[in-house]
């Protein structure tokens, strides 16, 4: 492999803003995580369910994966924050990461009719750990990228927008091979495995070519569990791990029931639903910035709070409105979409913020720790969404296989289910936040106090061995 390296002049932390091409570029890595999330979101538990033919238990499949999986993220997390090589601390194991997550995306997306449950169980793991690995090593080198207050908003939503295009993608898939192809829907599921594997080392091999990785001041340490319990009790640090559970619990379970709720009880087509679900992920390109403007404005928590009880009534509007109509469907579900994306920027930007609170107070680099149990929390969320609504499925009496009749009473149980779960759980993720007091200025002092120390260990003689010539910080590229 030939090794290029690329200079900044920065001392210790990116020396301005980053431009809107470099924004955009480093953003890319969003796009087929967002992607592969939304499907496995909407349309993975569907695909088992129905043309694999594991039905109803596939929701025992995605809460058990959680039970194995998620213990991963924060010893990943610890590992990364301790990673020092010539390529940068967080830039290898993107680059780990997407080999593994392709071969996943071919065996799930490709999984034979009367795939088992250790079929479905071995390779959703295998999957999450390349989810894992891009995901973390993304948020925290986006931390370190993105300094200030306003910068995180940006950064964060440029992520969150770019990352909305590979989800209307995955969506858009499916409604062209119907329509262009005359394929089944199982076939555009198929395809949507193949435009993931392709997308996957294009977009990682354009961000680790082209991004820098600022170095920064920490202490050297060991990897320990109690690392865990020191971040639990700092009290801004449960208020993010609850927040984010629920807000990814509330969309997460409304996108496990979508299909079957917008085809069962709105009476809609596969195709036109898919249609509704482009337009409220599309949304996102709109709620991303939005709300990274009005976080700059009004404060990020607020903001939050915003998105939570706008979402809420927007699911209310959609649940009343005249079945198998869809241009009336269709605005409150980009206004749903918009104010989804916007909390999800907000929780990663208050995370980076409190990983700054966190480095300047112990003087050491936890932001791959603390977006390891973010990562973990969101999982969570995503898995106990599926397996709690396939269980609650099962409870009122649906029957979610291919050409299976459910009665009144059943599309009842699904319209309840759909309805009131995610209003909940979103409500309480926006309250996590009341009463945060880590504002805009406070975070600005933590950041003039980060930058002055990191500026004394760009100058360090370490540094100064690695780096051509006294004074630049070393940021090395594949």
């Amino acid at each position: 492999m030939v090794r290029s390296c690329m200079l900044s002049k920065a001392k210790g932390a990116p020396a301005g803003p980053l431009s809107l091409s470099a924004t955009l570029t480093f953003a890319c890595c969003y796009l087929p995580f967002a992607a592969l999330n939304t499907s496995v979101a909407v349309q993975v538990p569907n695909y088992f369910a129905r043309h694999i033919g594991l039905g109803l238990a596939v929701g025992g499949v995605f809460g058990l994966i959680r039970l194995i999986d998620i213990p991963l993220d924060p010893f990943l997390g610890l590992i990364m924050d301790r990673t020092r090589t010539p390529l940068g601390r967080y830039r290898p194991w993107m680059m780990l990461g997407a080999p593994v997550l392709m071969l996943a995306i071919y065996m799930m997306y490709e999984a034979p009719v009367g795939a088992s449950r250790g079929y479905l169980l071995l390779w959703l793991l295998i999957m999450y750990l390349g989810m894992s690995l891009l995901l973390l090593a993304a948020n925290a080198w986006a931390a370190t990228l993105a300094a200030s207050y306003t910068q995180r908003s940006r950064i964060f939503g440029a992520m969150q927008g770019l990352g909305t295009l590979g989800a209307v993608a995955i969506l858009v898939i499916p409604i062209l091979v119907a329509k262009l192809e005359h394929g089944t829907d199982a076939q555009g599921i198929q395809a949507v495995g193949w435009f993931l594997v392709i997308m996957a080392p294009i977009t990682i091999a354009l961000v680790t070519l082209r991004t820098p990785e600022p170095l920064t001041k920490v202490q050297a340490s060991r990897v320990r569990l109690s690392d865990y319990a020191g971040l639990l009790a700092r009290p801004n640090v449960l208020r993010l791990i609850a927040a984010d559970f629920f807000i990814i619990m509330g969309p997460a379970w409304m996108s496990a029931l979508y299909l079957f709720f917008f085809t069962d009880s709105r009476g809609f087509s596969v195709s036109a639903a898919n249609g509704l679900l482009v337009i409220y992920i599309a949304a996102g390109l709109f709620g991303a910035p939005a709300t990274a403007w009005l976080a700059n404005r009004i404060n990020k928590q607020r903001a939050l709070a915003v998105t939570a009880v706008g979402y809420s009534l927007m699911l209310i509007v959609i649940f009343v409105s005249p079945k198998a109509n869809f241009a009336i469907a269709a605005p409150p579900m980009f206004l749903a979409g918009a104010l989804a994306a916007g909390s999800v920027v907000m929780i990663r930007s208050l995370t980076a913020d409190i990983g700054d609170e966190i480095r300047l107070e112990k003087g050491q680099q936890q932001i791959g720790l603390l977006y390891a149990m973010t990562s973990g929390t969101t999982k969570a969320a995503g898995a106990f969404a599926v397996a709690l609504t396939f269980w609650v499925l099962g409870l009122v009496g649906y029957n979610p296989a291919e050409h299976a009749i459910n009665g009144p009473a059943q599309i009842r149980g699904l319209e309840l289910a759909y309805a009131i779960g995610p209003i909940v759980f979103v409500m309480l993720g926006g309250a996590c936040f009341l009463g945060y007091k880590l504002s805009a200025e406070r975070h600005a002092d933590i950041r003039r106090q980060l930058d002055e120390r990191d500026a004394l260990y760009a100058e360090s003689p370490v540094i100064e061995g690695l780096a051509p010539s006294p004074g630049e910080t070393l940021v090395t590229g594949p």
